[in-house]
């Protein structure tokens, strides 16, 4: 039986997803200052950019997010107003990519149009299960061990 640690390494040491990743934009105001003219052509490169990830097969979709919203937190589900973050850091959309590898998903990340414009983009692996529920079953094992 393998135990906790050697369970948590193996998750941490692959380098294949068969999940999928998440590309995270950050970065709102990244065009300002930028002609109309300029903002076209970065949006006409971006909808190329995704069209081109959908029709290979790499992109399962993606969208741009809506700058306002709602925050939910604490022990008592208290409700506030976004932005959440400084402006920068402020997360404008999302890409979901069926690639199988970091490697591959970071490639495409490093092709983003917005990056010349100070977009940063955040590649995320997207789990097949909650690490809260493996953690906890694993330290259930060693329990019973």
């Amino acid at each position: 039986m393998e135990t906790e640690k050697s369970t948590k390494e193996n998750i941490a040491m692959s380098t294949e997803n068969k999940n999928g990743y998440l590309l995270i934009f950050r970065g709102t105001d990244w065009y300002q200052g930028l002609s109309p003219e300029q903002m076209q052509q970065i949006s006409d490169r971006w909808m190329a950019w995704f069209k081109g990830l959908k029709d290979e097969g790499k992109c399962a979709g993606g969208n741009p997010l809506e700058r306002e919203g709602k925050i939910v937190a604490g022990k008592s589900r208290t409700v506030s107003d976004g932005p959440f973050a400084e402006s920068k850091e402020t997360i404008g959309g999302y890409f979901l990519l069926t690639v199988g590898s970091m490697d591959e998903a970071v490639a495409i990340a490093q092709q983003c149009p917005g990056l010349a414009y100070g977009i940063r983009v955040e590649v995320r692996a997207i789990a097949g299960e909650c690490p809260m529920a493996v953690e906890a079953r694993a330290e259930a094992e060693l329990a019973q061990a």
